[in-house]
């Protein structure tokens, strides 16, 4: 980019004051000249002469005539958050580069992932107290809860976090267990994984089960009865990926089988459950609101 270029800003004001701070809009600024306003996608002010679009979280989704009409000059749109696929197509179809800060939103996911993984194989989920009528539960040296080390964890999907997360699980002496077909059984041991070949085998033989697999078509619904009905009696399903890769009747009927297994849910679908769902009220779930992605200071890593 040179200093003749222009660039804008586009989307939810607020939004992107919390992506782009002081010191990186500074920084594109010694590369490009930004126009003096955020453009919503839907108000007149002329932004022609932009080559480069910013944008994060609320970016309007524009058809490839609205592209052309109002961007014909735009080469690229850089994307502070992660998944594009709402509103790239377009941009693409008119031969814009979309580049995605996916990478930078990985990190805090996988941190919380692992956190969440090192109170699992402590029991946390089983015994803390919550009040209520809630009992005390004393700590033991043996079963049930494993504790870290050389445990096994299933992580499903070898993605930017998926890989994040596996890579944390060996620095701390832990056991990941990788299911992704499309990753062959040499790259999970270069990984530090070991490869499973179906998801009943993660599901049966690791303490806990993190999912991070894409949102696609085939993955909806994959996680059903036939994974959850596996799970050990103590075992604690994570997920941070997407609500709609789990069947949740499922999910429910194995927690309630077994109330000794826990699930600790940050995405639902819907999201948030349903009025009136059992995840609010079967005490080995414990629901978050899709926090594990970027928020606070982590958003501006995104930026």
């Amino acid at each position: 980019m040179d200093k003749k270029s222009t660039a804008v800003f586009i989307g939810d004001k607020e939004k992107l004051q919390c992506a782009y701070s002081s010191e990186t809009r500074a920084a594109i600024a010694r590369h490009v000249l930004l126009l003096p306003f955020v453009w919503d996608g839907k108000t007149d002010e002329d932004v022609r002469d932009a080559r480069y679009a910013f944008s994060t979280w609320g970016m309007p989704c524009l058809t490839a005539s609205q592209i052309r009409q109002s961007l014909p000059n735009l080469q690229a749109l850089f994307y502070a958050a992660g998944s594009v696929q709402a509103f790239a197509r377009p941009f693409l179809d008119c031969g814009v580069q979309v580049v995605s800060a996916r990478a930078a939103n990985a990190v805090p996911v996988a941190q919380t992932v692992v956190s969440e993984i090192m109170l699992a194989c402590k029991g946390f989920f089983q015994t803390v107290h919550r009040g209520g009528n809630a009992v005390w539960t004393e700590r033991t040296c043996g079963a049930p809860y494993p504790g870290a080390y050389k445990t096994r964890i299933g992580v499903l999907g070898a993605g930017q976090i998926g890989t994040l997360v596996i890579r944390r699980l060996r620095e701390l002496d832990m056991q990941p267990v990788v299911y992704d077909p499309y990753l062959t059984a040499e790259a999970a041991k270069a990984m530090g994984a070991e490869k499973a070949e179906t998801l009943r085998d993660v599901f049966s033989t690791c303490f806990v089960i993190s999912n991070h697999m894409p949102d696609l078509t085939e993955t909806r619904g994959l996680l059903d009865k036939s994974c959850f009905a596996c799970m050990g009696e103590t075992a604690v399903f994570l997920n941070t990926g997407r609500g709609r890769q789990v069947v949740e009747a499922d999910l429910i009927t194995a927690l309630q089988n077994v109330p000794t297994r826990a699930a600790v849910l940050d995405v639902t679908f819907p999201e948030p459950p349903e009025t009136g769902s059992e995840l609010y009220t079967l005490p080995n779930v414990f629901l978050t609101p899709h926090l594990a992605g970027s928020l606070g200071n982590e958003v501006g890593r995104m930026g």
